[in-house]
């Protein structure tokens, strides 16, 4: 099979599927020897996303607006986020700009 990406050839074996940082496990998957995409079947993907319901990552992915909040801005963390974070009222947090569209909360 051809990579779709970048066109390389793909090779079959196993590999880590993380998703949150937390694995799921290892996989069978077509990987492209080129850019190192992994291509799963449709069997193995549906075992994937089976796990990723188990462990409570399933639609963890939210969207949030910003607010403004006086001179400053606020965005809100769904519920989900919290409390699989442990993130709670009085929490401190760090937040690292990782360039100009990325932002890391360290909890």
């Amino acid at each position: 099979m051809k990579c779709v990406i970048c066109g390389g050839n793909t090779q079959r074996k196993a590999v880590e599927h993380k998703e949150f940082g937390i694995s799921l496990g290892m996989f069978k998957a077509d990987v492209c020897e080129k850019c190192g995409e992994a291509y799963f079947d449709e069997k193995t993907a549906d075992e994937i996303q089976r796990k990723s319901k188990e462990k409570g990552l399933f639609g963890l992915a939210k969207k949030a607006k910003v607010a403004e909040v006086g001179n400053s801005i606020a965005i809100r963390i769904p519920k989900e986020i919290a409390t699989f974070m442990n993130i709670k009222k009085g929490k401190e947090v760090t937040l690292f700009p990782e360039g100009r569209h990325d932002l890391r909360v360290q909890v």
